[in-house]
């Protein structure tokens, strides 16, 4: 399972607010100051995650809490997000090349359209799969407010 720390921001009803702060793997390496994400790390340092679910017995505003999600779940969706654009991308300059050799700059075209357009369907079918990660999703109290 991977854990993670939030804190209950807004209690509606049954939905939930939780606030976690987004980490970076750059803490502890000794090439943060000469890697582009080690600087960006220390260029946003207060990244913060905000998201609802849907909880039978909310807690109160301030609680702590303790979210988990299965390893599973979490690599499919990260192959998902990662290599579909690069697909996309790829698929979209062979057929470019395909259709027109000629030209470069229609290949890079549909090669930037087809990338555009992946992230717009992973936009559309990720918020479908919304209750799915709900269901998925494991929010434990850890301290009461």
């Amino acid at each position: 399972m991977i854990r993670e720390l939030g804190e209950v921001i807004a209690v509606d009803g049954h939905s939930v607010t939780i606030q976690t702060q987004l980490k970076s793997g750059c803490s502890g390496c000794q090439q943060q100051n000469h890697c582009g994400a080690g600087l960006l790390a220390k260029a946003f340092p207060d990244r913060r995650g905000v998201f609802d679910v849907w909880l039978e017995n909310p807690p109160t505003v301030g609680a702590q809490v303790e979210l988990l999600m299965p390893e599973k779940a979490m690599m499919q969706f990260s192959v998902l997000m990662y290599l579909l654009p690069i697909f996309a991308l790829f698929a979209g300059a062979m057929i470019g090349s395909w259709l027109v050799p000629a030209h470069e700059l229609v290949t890079i075209g549909l090669a930037a359209v087809a990338f555009a357009m992946s992230f717009y369907g992973l936009r559309r079918y990720l918020r479908a799969r919304d209750a799915r990660v709900r269901t998925l999703l494991q929010v434990h109290l850890i301290s009461p407010q």
